[in-house]
């Protein structure tokens, strides 16, 4: 009897710890959807912010997209990673007290990292379209661009728009996981739509005939046509998300407050001014783009 007293007494005071741990846990999950991180200073926030590695800021790219980022080759040949997005990464780190980890990759790539929650933020010239707020969260719109249909000298002038390709007789680029790609189904759905992996390889096949036209955003397609003159940027596509926000990983609000501080204070110190011309300045320049190989060189086979 003693025994089966004690058991009970046992489960009895299991049962009641169970039970106020889990009202302490309600009580901390409620307390932290009452924070209202968007009034917090920077400061605060700092205090607040967890990372995927203690002490970094893990940012995943994709270096095929001058002037967001790409390879600048200097003058002993060896590639700097560069562009826009790029510097605003570093100037986000730098206002977090955070050491900046760039991890490069193919864009669809940055995508499934922000959705498995592996990285902290992706730069990536990305568009904060609807579709993609179950793999991430947005920051507030920091650079502001648009969308461009291209095609090369020889068809410009049977090609005049997207429009004119939307049939099965001509051959539509897209990078894979992109607006562009959305907007080429949208736009072209009659055509042969072609997704590549890099914007590069789209440029590619566009300059050896193989794509009839591409869907390119237009600061990207700008930086190209002006290393490759043979490229010709067609007309405007028509978006309603007309601009480039910072890829957050979900269920981290103070890092995406303090991104919105970020956001707010470069356009504020002219400093997204001075990265976009800076870039715009090396893109015009010595360039690779594209992921490089296992020793971290630029791949013999694309110069």
């Amino acid at each position: 009897m003693k025994k089966f007293l004690a058991v009970l007494l046992a489960l009895t005071m299991v049962f009641a710890l169970c039970a106020c741990g889990q009202k302490a846990a309600s009580a901390a999950t409620a307390t932290d959807a009452a924070k209202d991180y968007s009034k917090m200073t920077i400061d605060e926030l700092k205090a607040e912010i967890t990372t995927v590695n203690q002490g970094e800021l893990t940012v995943a790219t994709s270096p095929d997209f001058a002037p967001y980022e790409f390879y600048s080759i200097d003058a002993g040949g060896n590639p700097q990673l560069s562009g826009f997005d790029m510097a605003f990464a570093q100037y986000i780190a730098d206002m977090l007290g955070l050491k900046l980890n760039v991890i490069p990759m193919d864009f669809d790539g940055v995508i499934a990292e922000l959705q498995n929650k592996t990285v902290d933020i992706g730069l990536a010239g990305l568009s904060p379209d609807p579709e993609r707020a179950n793999a991430m969260d947005f920051s507030d719109i920091y650079y502001k661009g648009g969308q461009s249909f291209v095609t090369v000298k020889a068809n410009a002038d049977k090609i005049k728009s997207y429009t004119d390709c939307d049939s099965k007789d001509f051959s539509v680029g897209a990078q894979t996981g992109s607006i562009q790609q959305k907007l080429a189904e949208q736009d072209t759905p009659n055509a042969d739509i072609v997704a590549l992996t890099k914007v590069t390889d789209i440029v590619q096949e566009l300059l050896a005939g193989t794509l009839d036209g591409a869907f390119i955003e237009t600061v990207v397609a700008q930086s190209y046509a002006k290393n490759y003159p043979d490229l010709v940027i067609v007309c405007d596509v028509p978006y309603d998300v007309a601009g480039s926000a910072v890829g957050v990983a979900k269920d981290n609000p103070a890092l995406l407050a303090a991104i919105n501080l970020a956001v707010a204070a470069a356009a504020t110190d002219g400093s997204m001014d001075k990265f976009i011309a800076n870039a715009n300045k090396l893109a015009e320049g010595n360039i690779y783009e594209g992921t490089l190989d296992t020793t971290g060189a630029v791949p013999s086979a694309n110069p």
